[in-house]
Formats: C-alpha cells, sequence, structure tokens
C-alpha cells in the first residue's frame, strides 16, 4: 500500500490468519489505547482503527499498518497486544517508528513483483464496511456496465480475454455467451466459492477482505446474462468468509443495492448464500448445482451443459470467485488495460497459494507469464532452511509435480499444462530435498479418492487400485511391473472418468513418474526411500562428520530416543526409535541418515 491518508488509520488483518494469530486482541489494544491516551485530540486528527482482510504474508500475522496524514504506511509484523502501547507513543504519538519492530526487507521484496488488482482492497479497507468500499471505486463497475446493452458487455469481457480461474481457464466472455443465447425468462447464476484443494485459501481471503467487490462481479455478469437470481456456493468450514459476505449481501439490500431495481439501474438481482457440507467434487459444477437442489453432490453427464439445462432445469452460469473479482475492475479501466497484462493465452493475474516448504508462506497476485521460479525465490523468498529445491505441486491435487528443471515454465494455463501440470485454481504446494515423490503421490491420490462422489466405476474402483499399489511401493513392497501398471490405470481413468475429478485425479501419479522415475524404481527395487521420508524403509543414524552437536535433535525427539551431551555427537537408541522423522526433519545439518 502506498497511498497516504487524511486521518490516522491503523490498518489490521482480521482474515482467517491474522484472527488465528490473535488480531482480535490487537484490535482491542489499538482502541483501548487510543482512549486512554487521547490520542485523537493530542495529533489533532481522527483515529480510525480498521479490520481489514488478508495481506497476503499471512505466516507474518498479526500485521500492522500505521498510516500518518501525508506519510507512507509503515507495516509492522507479529504484532502482539503488548506491544500496542509502544507502538503508540514512540511512533503514532512520537513520530519515530519502532524500527526493531517493522517488517524487514523480506515484506517488500514480497509485494515487489507483485500486481495487485484483485487484493488491491484487500488489506487497505474495512471489509465489512460499505463506505470504505464506494470510496475505492465500488460499484462504479456495474454503473458503467448498464449504459451497454448485454451484448457489449459480453463483447467487453471477451476482448479482455478473462478465462475462468476455476481450473479449466474457460473464455469468460464466451461462457457467458452461451447462457445469455438460452432460451427463456428464468435463468441463474452460481459463484463456486468450494474451494477444497489442500492449502488453497485464495477464495476465502477475497471473500473476507472484498466481499462487496464480488458482489459487484456477480451483479455485472446477472446483468449480461438476463437473469435475476444469484447464488454463491461457500463451504460450510469459511464461517468468516460466510458471516462478511452474508452481512455485505444484508447491507446491499438495506441500502437498495439488490433486489429490485437495483440501484435504479433497471434490473433486478436477488443473492442467497449457500453453504455446503464440504466435499471436494461439489467443486465440479454439476455435483455443485445438486447440492443447491438438495440431492447428494454427484456429478451429471454433459452435455447439456449447464449453460443449457443448469439449476432446477434452468440454464445457468457458473464461475469461481477469482473469476467475478476480476470482472468488476475490467469495467473499472476498460478491456485493453486488463488485456495489457499477462501472456498472449493467459491475461490478467492470478492468485496462488504458496504452502509446505518455503520460506513466506501466504497468497500472491503476479502477472499471468510470471515463472515458478520467481513466485517462489523472489516473491516468496526460496525453501524454508535454505535447502534445496525438489518439486512444485501445481493445481493442487488434480495438478501435477514440476521438478527444479520445470522451474522457469510461466504460470499461465498453456505453460503448466505442457510441463505437466496445470493452473488450477491457485495452489502451489512447495517441497524440498526431504520430500518423497512417490508418497507426496499417494498423498493426493488418497484425497481425491476419499473425495470422490463414488458413481462411476472408472473413479470409484480405479484410483482405489491405484492407491493400494502406491501403498505396497512406499512400505517396501513394490513389485515389478507395478509402475506400468499405474501408468496404464492413470490413462484409462483420464479417458473414462464421469467427471473432472476422476479425469485429472491421476495426474500426480503420472507427473511424479515422469519426473522422479527414479525414485519409484528405488522403491521397488532397492526397497528404499531416497529421500528418507518413508517410515518403513528408514533405519536411522547420525552421521559422525555431519553432526555439529548442537543437541537440535535431542529436543524434538518425542519418545527421547536421542542420547546427547553437550560437545558430543548424538546417538540414536533404535530399541526406542519410532521412526517419527522428527529429528531428520530439524536437523539443518543434513546429519540424520
Amino acid at each position: 500500500m502506498s497511498e497516504t491518508a487524511e486521518n490516522l488509520k491503523v490498518l489490521i488483518c482480521t482474515g482467517t490468519g491474522g484472527l488465528a494469530s490473535g488480531a482480535a486482541s490487537v484490535v482491542a489494544a489499538f482502541e483501548a489505547e487510543f482512549e486512554k491516551k487521547g490520542v485523537a485530540a493530542k495529533i489533532g486528527s481522527a483515529c480510525d482503527v480498521n479490520s481489514t482482510g488478508c495481506r497476503g504474508l499471512c505466516a507474518n500475522d498479526v500485521l500492522v499498518d500505521i498510516c500518518k496524514p501525508g506519510e507512507e504506511p509503515v507495516t509492522y509484523d507479529f504484532v502482539t497486544p503488548d506491544l500496542v502501547p509502544q507502538i503508540v507513543d514512540e511512533h503514532v504519538l512520537g513520530g519515530n517508528p519502532v524500527e526493531k519492530k517493522v517488517a524487514g526487507p523480506y515484506y517488500h521484496q514480497f509485494l515487489e513483483k507483485q500486481q495487485r488488482i484483485i487484493f488491491s482492497r484487500c488489506g487497505t479497507i474495512d471489509a465489512e464496511s460499505l463506505d470504505d468500499f464506494l470510496a475505492h471505486r465500488g460499484f462504479t463497475g456495474i454503473q458503467k456496465a448498464v449504459t451497454m446493452s448485454q451484448d457489449e458487455v459480453i463483447n467487453e469481457v471477451k476482448k479482455s480475454g478473462l478465462r475462468g480461474r476455476g481450473g479449466g481457464g474457460f473464455p469468460t466472455g464466451l461462457k457467458w455467451s452461451f447462457a445469455k443465447g438460452s432460451p427463456g425468462d428464468t435463468k441463474y447464476l452460481i459463484c463456486n466459492a468450494d474451494e477444497g484443494d489442500p492449502g488453497a485459501f485464495m477464495d476465502r481471503s477475497v471473500l473476507e477482505g472484498d466481499p462487496y467487490g464480488l458482489i459487484e462481479g456477480l451483479m455485472i455478469g446477472a446483468y449480461a446474462i438476463g437473469c435475476k437470481f444469484a447464488y454463491v456456493y461457500v463451504r460450510a468450514e469459511y464461517p468468516l468468509a460466510i458471516k462478511r459476505l452474508q452481512l455485505a449481501i444484508d447491507t446491499c439490500y438495506e441500502k437498495g443495492f439488490l433486489g429490485k431495481n437495483c440501484m435504479g439501474l433497471g434490473f433486478d438481482l436477488d443473492m442467497r448464500i449457500k453453504a455446503g457440507a464440504g466435499a471436494f467434487v461439489c467443486g465440479e459444477e454439476t455435483a455443485l448445482m445438486a447440492s443447491i437442489e438438495g440431492q447428494r453432490g454427484m456429478s451429471r453427464p454433459r452435455p447439456p451443459f449447464p449453460a443449457v439445462r443448469g439449476l432446477w432445469g434452468y440454464p445457468t452460469n457458473i464461475n469461481n470467485v477469482e473469476t467475478f473479482a476480476n470482472v468488476a475492475y475490467i469495467f473499472y479501466n476498460g478491456a485493453d488495460w486488463f488485456s495489457s497484462i499477462g501472456t498472449e493465452g493467459t491475461k490478467g493475474t492470478k492468485i496462488f497459494a504458496l504452502t509446505g516448504k518455503v520460506k513466506h508462506t501466504g497468497l500472491v497476485e503476479v502477472p499471468a507469464g510470471t515463472t515458478m521460479k520467481e513466485v517462489i525465490y523472489d516473491v516468496c523468498g526460496g525453501i524454508l532452511n535454505n535447502r534445496k529445491f525438489k518439486a512444485v505441486q501445481a493445481g493442487g491435487p488434480s495438478g501435477g509435480c514440476l521438478p527444479a528443471e520445470a522451474l522457469d515454465a510461466e504460470v499461465d494455463y498453456d505453460s503448466l499444462i505442457k510441463a505437466g501440470a496445470m493452473m488450477g485454481s491457485g495452489g502451489l504446494v512447495v517441497m524440498d530435498e526431504t520430500t518423497c515423490m512417490v508418497d507426496i503421490a499417494r498423498f493426493f491420490l488418497n484425497f481425491t479418492r476419499v473425495e470422490s462422489c463414488g458413481k462411476c466405476i472408472p473413479c470409484r474402483i480405479g484410483l482405489k487400485i491405484m492407491l493400494e499399489i502406491l501403498e505396497r511401493i512406499t512400505q517396501g513392497k513394490g513389485q515389478e511391473g507395478d509402475i506400468e501398471m499405474l501408468e496404464d490405470m492413470a490413462y484409462d481413468i483420464k479417458k473414462s472418468s464421469l467427471c473432472g475429478l476422476g479425469q485429472t485425479a491421476p495426474n500426480p501419479v503420472l507427473s511424479t513418474i515422469r519426473y522422479f522415475r527414479n525414485e519409484y524404481e528405488t522403491h521397488i527395487k532397492d526397497k528404499e526411500c531416497p529421500s528418507h521420508s518413508c517410515k518403513e524403509l528408514l533405519h536411522f543414524r547420525v552421521i559422525e562428520d555431519k553432526c555439529k552437536k548442537c543437541g537440535i535433535c535431542p529436543r524434538v525427539c518425542p519418545v527421547d530416543a536421542i542420547e546427547w551431551e553437550k560437545g558430543k555427537v548424538a546417538y540414536i537408541n533404535l530399541d526406542k526409535c519410532t521412526r517419527c522423522t522428527s529429528c531428520y526433519d530439524a536437523c539443518r545439518f543434513m546429519a540424520i541418515d
């Protein structure tokens, strides 16, 4: 954030990550300290303490910005309530930032290569304030859209080059044209916020930090296709997102922004939240519609596609949160502006959730075409404990694992598919040299097997058999021909499964075999795990010439199996050792073999 404030503002991250780190107490501490010391009277300015959405650098919460009139904001991280009096005394009243507590250079490095468009209001406005949203161009996009015909609105979205951000990357304007062209007066618009990928929380953060922005995008989409009713399908595990979105919807009804004759612009739109039970398969659009209808979330054959026969048999358009969040900005700035960002095949920015063995976990928004290497190293600081990068799982459980030689792949739809992965909704799980790729394939396949609706045999039975083979391999019971069997089954399942979940579920297996086949072979032929990760294949010992005699390993051992005296090499008692890998994970010197 670079804009200056008219009044003193304190911006506090109160997304889910911030609240988990104690943001509510920090907010209360600032409010109490301002009142106790009469800050407003002393500085001659109003003092606003704003609860914002996610700031992105989630690993450093609680993040706080002090925005003084006429000055650049100063960001503090890891803020706790007991730090607040010092910040108020020295910075707010004294004019000198508490240097030791100010976010370091890594925070500016984190933001430097980002282009925060969708997140431009997250972290800078009060997420629950309609007035704050209106002060940041809120609802000017829909006001512009209604001066155009429906076809002109759709053509503007087509011209922008916006592709759906839910995973498949289908052109948004083209999808809207299908729904608009379907006959009938009753149509539905659905926002898919059923974000189920492990480690992904992009949509949740948009809902928590800029709920009115999502509403505006839905309004433009509804006007374009001729729809009067919209659903936002959110998983029930997102209580804060649901709370803030429901508050925004209620406020919009109260102020006349939703309902009959929205904003006096001449069109009607009702909007409702549907809380889903948290089934991953309900991220697939036909299963999602079945869930809204009160049925079990199971996929349906296509065609007919939702644009022709969707919710309750009526034409329906479905896009995800990030897609609708982009729409308003297209109408704020124009299609030409949006299409100038990104690559030829993928316009605009993309949000990624980075988790795993990376120094700065969190959310990043970068222009499409940024390389994977730039995202991991330049934005997020590289690999934790300065270990070697091994792979990144791109696209969630339906994506693929990319090795070091693929780090120069650009983050756009076509480049990632060519490399053997996919953009997906935007989850990136970073792995280092301690990660076993066979076990990673087993982990993601187990996730998709559990989350399968079980309707079609390839997914229900095929994934189960593939998982059994992977489990045997990680237990040291692999057989000759297992790799070929996995490949054959993977291609058969991809070709014959009913929906996208089954069609993409084998991707982690295929990509790990493609890039890390040697690890499969070592597990099967030598009964060893090269990454020392599979418990059944582990035999622990301390490498004497690598041990620094630091005493970290005995402190982390949960069963006291490591004997150590100061200044001496550690010794592992194999009779007590449970092979939990705690010592191996904690040792920075790779002295545990």
